[in-house]
């Protein structure tokens, strides 16, 4: 199965319950794909302190969609996707705890 940039995944010669955790961690993959894709285009409008930190919080949720390839791919197990998952929000809390950024009032 190819859906998308960077996935190949062969999920037809799994076992069922490994098949639907790659099927569904694909899936994840895709919807953190598209919260980016959608999320992009905005930065251009913002200025170079909330770009920036901005451009950080949608790198990391490339990484954590990635990690859900690997995953899927049977490069990492379900333990190392949940430490992935784990840095990842923790990653994440530390840019929305940012006290030096200006709260988004527009």
């Amino acid at each position: 199965m190819r859906s998308g940039v960077g996935e190949v995944c062969v999920v037809g010669n799994l076992p069922v319950l490994r098949r639907r955790r790659a099927r569904r961690a694909l899936r994840a993959a895709r919807m953190l794909d598209e919260v980016v894709d959608t999320q992009l285009p905005f930065l251009a409008q913002f200025d170079q302190q909330r770009r920036e930190r901005s451009a950080n919080y949608l790198a990391e949720l490339v990484k954590l969609a990635q990690d859900y390839r690997y995953f899927a791919n049977g490069w990492i197990d379900a333990k190392e996707l949940e430490r992935r998952g784990q840095d990842a929000m923790a990653a994440l809390n530390r840019l929305r705890e940012d006290t030096s950024a200006r709260p988004v009032t527009d």
